[in-house]
């Protein structure tokens, strides 16, 4: 069973985001987010890819779309696996958003979860309302 999730960036006042088929609970994805896109540029380029089966802790290289990633001692896959790139799918770029509230819904309609947006910096997360910080979230200081 999937857990979904949505992963964003603030760019003034829009938000550009993507869908993560697989493991978008905090253990998994927050903290693959908070420990390893520490930069704009790299969560933009990771934007960039369009909807993913599944994060890793770097964007990474084409590869087979079933193929199994190599995993980092912290449990987090090597390298992103998208839809696009490695499956060949069309119509799986980022969406863009003007509120935070449209990405949430939007996501929601697509049984998203948890929902992940970097602002300014920081990382933030929500479970379907309000964002909060994902480095006050228990479950991912006990794991960063």
């Amino acid at each position: 069973m999937a857990t979904r999730s949505a992963i964003g960036i603030k760019h003034g006042d829009r938000i550009k985001a993507v869908y993560c088929h697989y493991d978008g609970y905090l253990e998994q994805a927050g903290r693959a987010l908070y420990t390893h896109y520490q930069s704009s540029v790299k969560v933009n380029k990771l934007i960039s890819m369009g909807d993913m089966s599944g994060i890793g802790a770097d964007v990474g290289e084409k590869h087979a779309f079933n193929e199994r990633s190599e995993y980092l001692p912290d449990g987090i896959a090597t390298q992103c696996t998208f839809y696009g790139r490695d499956r060949g799918e069309e119509g799986v770029e980022h969406k863009s958003f003007a509120t935070e509230a449209d990405f949430i819904d939007y996501y929601n309609g697509c049984g998203c979860e948890f929902y992940y947006l970097y602002d300014h910096g920081v990382w933030y997360y929500s479970i379907g309302k309000d964002f909060a910080p994902l480095h006050e979230s228990n479950k991912v200081k006990e794991l960063a």
